[in-house]
């Protein structure tokens, strides 16, 4: 991994990406979804995650942290990381209406016997690629462009529409995860 993409500073705020494996698109259901959100706002009550922006696309999340304390971003994003994955799977396995669960299935232990610190299946790449946020305009684009994905996609025709991510709660609504803190730069 290159070292323009690490964590260099535990306190820093940080922009990062993680997909699926294999781009599967997972997150089409509102119930895998909403596990990745009880997992955010699990880390940010115990974890000390602060979350600044956030956005779940079909096949990869975007997400803009800190955490605050002792606590380091590399750990609690693995451990968010090992955790949704050990979820996801189970949800899977056990969704009866998951049309394409033994194609899924596959995919995750595929990418599972070719890592070496898996031990069946694997859910999420490997990459993360953490962007320290060091300017106020790189704040702006990181969060714009996250909150602009969806509209991108074609999902909503305004950010705030999209449920899944923190564009609501920029334009001064209450958004889907709770604790999401607005970035001064962008109160009014």
């Amino acid at each position: 991994m290159s070292r323009n993409y690490k964590f260099h500073h535990p306190d820093a705020t940080y922009f990062v990406s993680f997909a699926v494996v294999e781009w599967v698109d997972v997150f089409t259901r509102n119930e895998y979804k909403d596990i990745l959100i009880e997992s955010l706002e699990f880390c940010q009550a115990k974890k000390g995650m602060e979350i600044f922006a956030w956005c779940i696309m079909t096949n990869h999340v975007h997400l803009i942290f800190r955490v605050e304390g002792d606590g380091k971003p590399e750990r609690v994003l693995g451990d968010f990381k090992g955790f949704t994955s050990r979820k996801l799977i189970e949800a899977i396995q056990s969704n009866p209406k998951e049309s394409r669960k033994d194609w899924m299935l596959e995919q995750f232990r595929n990418a599972g016997a070719k890592t070496s610190n898996t031990t069946n299946h694997q859910f999420w790449r490997h990459d993360n690629h953490p962007i320290e946020l060091w300017s106020n305009k790189v704040i702006r684009e990181k969060v714009n462009y996250i909150h602009q994905n969806p509209v991108e996609e074609g999902f909503v025709h305004r950010p705030e529409d999209y449920l899944y991510s923190s564009a609501k709660d920029y334009v001064g609504e209450k958004g889907y995860l709770k604790g999401v803190i607005v970035l001064p730069l962008f109160q009014t």
